[in-house]
């Protein structure tokens, strides 16, 4: 009898650390139309191969979620940390006029991108960004260089705000209203080579803003409230973004159409582009794609959350910054590739 209560302690711990968590996801449905449209990708069906057709063909989304998957939590050192960002929206022409004055660039032509895990395995996904002068590869401009400068590289609109520019650059894509009445989408395509650096900390470093009231809303206010200082804060991040034309709404790197409150950006060191993974703070439990990057995204529990277009989605972006836990799902059985 002693022997049978120890067994039945011992049975419930280890399906307990198998199990590894209690999910609460309220919408399976919505996840597996997630997981189904990142299957377009070849990168996710390179991860899950044969998964990517069951989900197709499955009637019952919580099921195919448990029968296929086990989870593996997600551990890290550094801070944990859960952000969001969102599709922006501007103002353009096609016509450099007034107030449209400020390009939105193409990747210049000569700027010059070095893939240096063709040489240095050691180095797997980093790049080298540069330009040639005198025979040499020099860093490419950065941002306060390029202020004023004509570069060369195609301009594909102008647009009334630099700050709305400036904006557009760090969530990676965003619609421009024409004043024609036409829209156009645009995203993310290259960058100058220069680290991204977080104008927010500035502010706060300055005195500007205090810690616990920076956000979006906070940043655009105070540049209103002090115009002569917006290329002093603006130049502070030396990283610059080009763009291209889409004739779709935001796209993330994995090359698939953002979803809404289920698209993450990660750090592709630790993380693969196509990843379902398990996201938790203290409001929200869902099942979430790894799809996009960002030069602000570093380490491995590390995501940045796309939560759509609009003005309701550009408040949540602005105030989202909670502590985060990830689990990656890893299929139950070895999967072929399709």
């Amino acid at each position: 009898m002693k022997y049978n209560i120890v067994l039945f302690i011992l049975l419930i711990f280890f399906a307990g650390c198998s199990k590894q968590l209690y999910v609460k996801e309220k919408n399976y449905d919505e996840a597996l139309n997630s997981f189904v449209n990142s299957c377009k990708s070849s990168k996710t069906l390179n991860i899950y191969g044969e998964l990517c057709q069951r989900a197709k063909k499955s009637s019952n989304s919580k099921k195919f979620f448990s029968n296929n998957f086990k989870m593996q939590k997600l551990k890290t050192n550094d801070k944990a940390l859960l952000t969001g960002y969102y599709e922006a929206s501007l103002k353009g022409s096609l016509i450099k006029k007034e107030p449209y004055v400020y390009p939105v660039y193409e990747t210049p032509n000569d700027l010059i991108v070095v893939d240096l895990d063709e040489q240095y395995k050691s180095l797997k996904g980093m790049r080298l960004r540069g330009r040639l002068e005198n025979g040499k590869i020099i860093p490419y401009y950065e941002r306060k260089e390029i202020v004023g400068k004509k570069l060369d590289a195609n301009i594909i609109c102008y647009t009334d705000s630099k700050i709305d520019l400036f904006f557009l650059e760090v969530q990676g894509s965003g619609r421009v209203l024409l004043d024609n009445g036409e829209s156009i989408f645009v995203g993310y395509n290259n960058q100058n080579g220069h680290p991204y650096s977080s104008i927010g900390k500035y502010l706060i470093a300055q005195g500007e803003i205090p810690k616990d009231k920076i956000s979006l809303q906070s940043i655009k206010k105070w540049f209103e409230q002090n115009p002569s200082r917006v290329d002093e804060v603006l130049n502070q991040n030396k990283s610059v973004v080009f763009f291209k034309q889409s004739n779709k709404p935001a796209t993330g790197s994995l090359g698939v159409e953002l979803t809404p409150n289920r698209s993450i950006a990660v750090d592709t060191r630790y993380i693969k582009l196509g990843t379902l993974l398990y996201l938790r703070t203290k409001d929200m439990d869902r099942f979430v794609m790894a799809e996009d990057t960002g030069g602000a995204i570093k380490g491995r529990v590390r995501a940045d959350m796309f939560l759509g277009f609009g003005d309701e989605a550009a408040d949540m972006a602005g105030s989202m910054i909670e502590p985060l836990q990830l689990w990656k799902l890893v299929p139950k059985i070895k999967v072929k590739d399709k």
